[in-house]
């Protein structure tokens, strides 16, 4: 294969419409590769620079696959790493009902999901996904307006995330319950302060919807359209009961958590889903003053908080049944 034409490759193979229409995702590094080969990804082109890196990855992995010696150099210059590698692999965008997640991922796994609403930054994102795996979230669902998860910044901040549970992308709202388990409770995260009575819009982690004017009005549902001021049609936000993130929320499983994009904050959309599970907005307390926290951020507090408090009753459950109570 020519220089140039592998150069072309590889630049096509990391273009969002590429990605699309072919079917296909590029990942660069031992560790994010291997890690794809581990759990099932279907690896069609390989690009190294020295024969040392492919003993390092798992040779049934690699059958079947184009393997194209090519200069480092060469690599330099299609890499995004500061510090490349020397290995870039095409893969077939990866299914995750296909997936074959490490056993030790799926055995820690809670009842508990993740809903990115929105979500644009690729670095956030990436984060978001890996404080997921971390935490333990059976899966990860994306609404249509967050940013391509196979995008390269995303795999970076990711550490391999991708392939430690599933993550569904490009879902709109209608079809979204459809990949919730029955009986769910969905929470929202929000850096409001409780006792506030309206939502400024001014984005970050969690904050309601900047284009609804309406403050938050008791509803058990989201109530009907109605005309504002200025004679505009602006849809009430239905209230949640509102508490600490601390606080017990995880008291009925399943139950997911609704992080929000920092640019627009929940929209109307997840705060309804939530209303309609009877959810609750958790509120992460910050200083006065500060506005708001990054998504990522707020997203790993509030996660790993219900994987506190799920642990915990799962090991009050264990002790109830070592050590039953005689009445």
């Amino acid at each position: 294969m020519q220089g140039g034409l592998t150069r072309k490759v590889v630049t096509i193979a990391k273009s969002k419409k590429f990605r699309d229409h072919h079917g296909k995702v590029l990942l660069e590094g031992h560790r994010l590769i291997k890690d794809a080969l581990e759990a099932g990804a279907v690896l069609q082109t390989l690009f190294f620079s020295t024969v040392g890196q492919l003993k390092e990855l798992p040779e049934a992995r690699l059958k079947g696959a184009n393997l194209v010696k090519v200069k480092f150099e060469d690599i330099k210059t299609w890499s995004d790493l500061v510090t490349p590698q020397g290995l870039i692999g095409i893969f077939s965008k990866p299914n995750h009902a296909k997936m074959s997640y490490p056993a030790a991922q799926l055995t820690s796994s809670l009842s508990l999901l993740l809903i990115c609403d929105n979500i644009r930054d690729p670095g956030n994102l990436g984060t978001i996904l890996r404080a997921a795996a971390g935490a333990g979230c059976e899966k990860v669902l994306l609404t249509k307006g967050c940013v391509d998860p196979w995008e390269p910044k995303v795999l970076r901040a990711g550490m391999g995330a991708h392939f430690r549970l599933p993550i569904i992308a490009n879902l709109d709202w209608e079809s979204l319950p459809e990949n919730l388990p029955a009986g769910i409770q969905v929470c929202v995260a929000d850096n409001k302060d409780p006792g506030a009575s309206e939502r400024s819009g001014a984005g970050g982690a969690g904050s309601a919807p900047g284009n609804l004017k309406s403050p938050v009005k008791s509803q058990p549902k989201a109530a009907p359209e109605r005309e504002d001021e200025e004679g505009e049609a602006s849809a009430c936000i239905p209230e949640l009961a509102t508490q600490c993130y601390y606080q017990d929320w995880t008291g009925r499983t399943p139950v997911a958590l609704v992080i929000g994009g920092e640019t627009h904050g929940l929209s109307l959309e997840a705060l309804q889903l939530a209303a309609g599970t009877g959810g609750k907005r958790l509120v992460i307390p910050v200083v006065p003053g500060v506005d708001s926290l990054n998504s990522a951020m707020a997203a790993g507090i509030v996660l790993f908080e219900g994987k506190r408090q799920l642990l915990h009753r799962h090991k009050k459950e264990d002790e109830r049944q070592k050590f039953p109570v005689v009445g």
